[in-house]
């Protein structure tokens, strides 16, 4: 008999999203979980991997889930103050935001990411009228021309900057601006400490992606995309979702706070434009 599974084969960067989708779904067992989401516990179990290999256990859910929980928050805030706006989810993974924000008919949504990834989430996800799946790399400036104008615009990165060059990067931000009307850039950021010591986050490791793109602060983007304003920037230790994880992050959290590069290692940075 042949499992109805889906068999994933992901190298490099989008083999990393296997480890943030399984941190979610031990989250929404937890008897306090932070997140929620059932959704991810559904792909979860409808994919055919041995788990074991994203070293994330449930104890190390809480690094992934306040960052997405965050995310939801920031993105949550702008939908609200426009019901009418399009949202281009960069880098999505196999993430279902739509599904936890639940926005109105009045906001399109374009999940965007490499052709495998966009056909695991076409057989994994719910269909909706307006969640729309794009499957091209997120810096292919081809999949713009899908993206309604005239709108106020969100673009949310999550777990997707460090993985792009300083060059795709800063052209994805600048055609965001140069495409959409008004909105909002929402993304996580590594700075040069974070980036060079990547051999020790096990999970780039192992999927053999490698991070590029150093972010050392909001004066990097200021600079990079003209048009930008800066409307909130944290560190993780920083942000509204730190409380909720367990005491030993909370206590390593204090003891980055002391030294300018370990703090900055992790940031939160969103604009207006």
């Amino acid at each position: 008999m042949t499992s109805d599974k889906a068999r994933v084969d992901l190298r490099g960067a989008p083999q990393t999203m296997l480890a943030t989708l399984y941190a979610k779904a031990l989250d929404a067992d937890l008897p306090e979980p932070i997140l929620g989401d059932r959704y991810a516990k559904d792909v979860v179990a409808r994919i055919d991997y041995d788990w074991r290999k994203t070293t994330i256990t449930a104890a190390r859910s809480p690094a992934v889930t306040t960052r997405a929980a965050h995310f939801d928050t920031w993105a949550g805030t702008f939908l609200a103050a426009h019901p009418d706006a399009v949202v281009l989810h960069v880098g999505c993974g196999l993430d279902a935001r739509y599904f936890r924000l639940a926005p109105g008919d009045g906001v399109d949504w374009y999940d965007i990411d490499y052709p495998d990834v966009a056909e695991l989430r076409r057989r994994l996800l719910p269909a909706s009228e307006h969640n729309h799946v794009v499957s091209a790399s997120v810096t292919d400036p081809a999949w713009f021309a899908e993206i309604p104008t005239g709108r106020p615009a969100l673009m949310l990165g999550e777990g997707l900057t460090m993985y792009l060059s300083e060059q795709d990067g800063v052209a994805l931000l600048r055609r965001v601006l140069e495409h959409c009307a008004s909105g909002e850039l929402q993304f996580d950021a590594f700075n040069w400490l974070g980036i060079k010591s990547q051999w020790s986050n096990a999970v780039v490791r192992r999927s053999g992606a490698t991070l590029h793109w150093a972010i050392n602060g909001p004066g990097d983007i200021l600079a990079a995309v003209p048009g930008t304003q800066l409307l909130q920037w944290e560190r993780w230790f920083e942000s509204d979702t730190f409380g909720q994880l367990p005491r030993a992050y909370r206590a390593l959290g204090r003891a980055m706070s002391l030294i300018p590069a370990v703090a900055n290692m992790s940031q939160y940075h969103r604009y207006a434009f």
